[in-house]
C-alpha cells in the first residue's frame, strides 16, 4: 500500500494487461475501416498505416513504461507532467481530462451502447438515454465498491472482446468462400489527405494505452508490471487489429470495405450467416463495456492526485474508510458523465477535447527526455527501448497530427485548445484562493514488491 495516498496496491499483471486492452479496443476496430478504405486506395497500404500506427503507439506505450515504473504513483500521466514541467502543466492535463475527455469519452461510449443494444431490443430514445445512464451508474458502483471488483469485470469484459474477435477473424479464414476477385485496375495515388485522415483514424482506434498510468498507484510491483503490461498489452492489440484488417480483405474488397458503413457486421454476416451481424453487435456490446469500465476504474484517479497536491477540491482525494478506492471522485465523475449524456454535450466535449488530450500525450512522451535530463541519477527499473529514436520519432508525428489536424479542422482545433488554456486563470486563482505553493518534487521511488 502507498503509505502517501492509502490506496492498496491490489492490481496484478494481468489486471493491467486487460486495462491496456480494455480501454484501448473499443468499437474503432469494427467502424472505422470504411473510413480508411475511402482514404487509401490498396489493401496493402492500408495494413502498413495499421501496422505504423501501432508501432507509434508502442513506443508511446513504452515511454510510459519508463516513467511509470520510476513514478509509480497514482494519477500517473499527471504526475508525470508535474514532475517533469511543473504543477500547472500537470494541472492543465486534470482539468481537461476531468472537465472532458474522461467523462465526454464515457458518455460517447454509453451512448453508444445503447446504440448496439436498440438492435437487440427496440428502444425509444429516452429509453436509450436511461440505458446509457444505468450503465455508468453499474460500472461506478461496482468501481467505487473495490478495485478488485472493478478488475473483475475488466476481466471478463475484455476476454469476451477478445474472444468474439478472435471468432469473427477465425471464421473469415477458416470459412470457405469464394476468393475475393483481384482488382486489377490502377488504383488511384496515394494522396496526402487520404493518407492523413487514415493515420489519424488509425491513432484514433489505438488511443487509450495511457489510462493504466492513472492506477500505477495501485498496481503490484509496478516496476516490473507496469512496462510488461504496456508492452504486452499493446503487442496484442496491434495483432489483432492487423489481424482482424486481414481477415476483412479475405472476405471484401477494398471498394466494398469502403462502401460499407458497418465492415464488422457485414464482414460477420458473410461468415457466420445469417445471424452473424447479431453476434458482432454483441461483440462490440462487450468490448464498449471493457472501455467505459476501464475508463471510470482509471480515471477518477486524476481528481484524487489533483487533490492531493492541494490543486482541487479536498473531497476527491479522500480514500473510503470501508472500500479503500477514490469514492468521490469515482461518484462526482458518474455525476458529471451523466450530465454530458442526459444533455447531449459529450459529442460536443469528446470531439474537441481528442488534440488537447493528445497534445499532453506528447508532453508526456517527451518528459523521458526532459527527466533524463533532470534526474540522471533517479532509479529507472525500466529504461525506454529505441531511446533517443522512439521518443523522437513518436514526438514527430504527433506534432504532424496535431498540425495536421489544426490545418484541416481548425474550428475544433482552436476549441480544444481554449478548453485547455481556460483552465490557467483558475490555475493560479485557486492557489491564491487556497494559498497552495507548488508541489515539491517526491523523493523518486523505488521498485515496489
Amino acid at each position: 500500500m502507498s503509505a502517501r495516498d492509502g490506496l492498496p496496491r491490489e492490481l496484478g499483471l494481468l489486471d493491467a494487461i486487460f486495462i491496456v486492452i480494455g480501454i484501448v479496443i473499443g468499437s474503432g476496430i469494427f467502424l472505422l475501416p470504411n473510413l480508411i478504405a475511402r482514404s487509401i486506395p490498396s489493401a496493402a497500404a492500408i495494413i502498413a498505416v495499421w501496422f505504423g500506427a501501432g508501432v507509434l503507439s508502442f513506443f508511446g506505450a513504452l515511454a510510459y513504461a519508463e516513467l511509470g515504473a520510476m513514478l509509480p504513483a497514482t494519477g500517473g500521466q499527471y504526475v508525470f507532467l508535474r514532475e517533469a514541467y511543473g504543477p500547472l502543466c500537470a494541472f492543465l492535463c486534470g482539468w481537461v481530462f476531468v472537465l472532458a475527455a474522461a467523462p465526454g469519452g464515457i458518455a460517447f461510449l454509453a451512448v453508444g451502447f445503447s446504440i448496439y443494444l436498440d438492435r437487440f431490443i427496440p428502444l425509444t430514445p429516452l429509453l436509450r438515454t436511461a440505458v446509457s445512464v444505468a450503465l455508468v451508474a453499474v460500472l461506478s458502483v461496482i468501481n467505487y465498491v473495490g478495485v478488485t471488483e472493478g478488475a473483475w469485470v475488466q476481466r471478463i469484459f475484455t476476454t469476451a472482446k477478445i474472444a468474439g474477435l478472435l471468432l469473427v477473424i477465425g471464421a473469415a479464414f477458416a470459412t470457405h468462400i469464394a476468393p475475393v476477385p483481384a482488382d486489377h485496375s490502377t488504383p488511384p495515388a496515394l494522396e496526402y489527405t487520404g493518407f492523413g485522415i487514415a493515420l489519424a483514424a488509425c491513432l484514433m482506434a489505438y488511443n487509450g494505452w495511457s489510462y493504466v498510468s492513472f492506477v500505477a498507484g495501485e498496481v503490484k510491483n509496478p516496476a516490473r508490471n507496469l512496462p510488461r503490461s504496456l508492452a504486452l498489452g499493446m503487442a496484442i492489440v496491434m495483432v489483432l487489429y492487423i489481424s482482424a484488417n486481414l481477415a476483412y480483405f479475405r472476405v471484401m474488397t477494398v471498394s466494398e470495405i469502403a462502401a460499407s458503413q458497418r465492415v464488422g457486421a457485414d464482414v460477420a454476416a458473410r461468415v457466420l450467416g445469417p445471424a452473424g451481424e447479431r453476434v458482432l453487435s454483441a461483440i462490440v456490446l462487450l468490448s464498449v463495456m471493457g472501455a467505459i469500465n476501464g475508463c471510470i476504474l482509471t480515471a477518477a484517479r486524476i481528481p484524487f492526485a489533483q487533490a492531493r497536491d492541494g490543486l482541487f477540491f479536498a473531497r476527491f482525494g479522500t480514500v473510503h474508510r470501508r472500500f479503500r478506492t477514490p469514492g468521490f471522485a469515482i461518484a462526482a465523475q458518474a455525476v458529471w458523465t451523466t450530465v454530458l449524456i442526459v444533455t447531449g454535450s459529450y459529442e460536443t466535449l469528446s470531439s474537441y477535447t481528442i488534440l488537447s488530450a493528445w497534445f499532453f500525450y506528447t508532453l508526456s512522451v517527451g518528459a523521458v527526455s526532459i527527466l533524463r535530463r533532470k534526474r540522471p541519477d533517479a532509479p529507472r527499473p525500466y529504461r525506454m527501448w529505441g531511446y533517443p529514436a522512439s521518443v523522437y520519432l513518436f514526438l514527430a508525428v504527433s506534432v504532424w497530427f496535431m498540425a495536421d489536424a489544426t490545418i484541416n479542422q481548425p474550428k475544433p482545433s482552436i476549441l480544444a485548445f481554449v478548453i485547455a488554456a481556460a483552465g490557467i486563470p483558475f490555475y493560479f486563482v485557486w492557489r491564491k484562493l487556497h494559498q497552495v505553493t507548488p508541489a515539491e518534487p517526491e523523493p523518486l521511488a523505488v521498485p515496489f514488491h
